[in-house]
């Protein structure tokens, strides 16, 4: 996958920055896009779009607070196709597999700015930052997890291997 980093180095960046409680009285995908990241950063869809980045850095401990799923919907809807940070909150971790938005742990996000075109393989394990021509190792993703996100997610996931059976 290939995409142009969007990145906030803030540490702890939790589910109700992600996607504001506020805003959860409609599950509307479209609608949790439109609002996503508004309290981090009301110009977000402003400087994604400017960019034209899909993939996101992010500080430590990303996604930490609740357990909303709508966390990980909301980015993928606003047009996020993968996330990295130093760690993630489990539970974000989880929930974002299960929607198919990959998610990648690498501890040294100096390596990457805002505007930089980025590679990156979950099969090969690496991460190749074009703009600066410096490559990265990564944890290669199981299969299993790999083939959740090539889905699109734990339910389209599931009905494969039962329609298999």
């Amino acid at each position: 996958m290939n995409g142009i980093v969007l990145k906030y180095e803030e540490k702890n960046i939790n589910t109700d920055l992600i996607i504001p409680a506020r805003f959860l009285n409609k599950s509307d995908f479209d609608h949790l896009a439109e609002h996503c990241m508004e309290d981090l950063d009301p110009n977000f869809h402003k400087r994604k779009q400017d960019l034209n980045a899909s993939i996101l850095v992010g500080g430590a401990n990303f996604g930490s607070g609740s357990s909303r799923e709508q966390a990980p919907i909301s980015l993928k809807a606003a047009g996020i196709k993968c996330i990295i940070a130093p760690y993630f909150a489990r539970i974000f971790f989880r929930n974002s597999i299960n929607i198919g938005l990959p998610i990648i742990e690498f501890v040294d996000i100096s390596q990457f700015s805002t505007g930089d075109q980025i590679e990156i393989s979950l099969v090969k394990g690496f991460i190749r930052n074009i703009t600066t021509d410096k490559e990265f190792s990564i944890k290669k993703m199981p299969p299993f997890l790999r083939e959740i996100i090539s889905a699109d997610g734990l339910i389209n996931y599931a009905r494969s291997k039962i329609i298999e059976i």
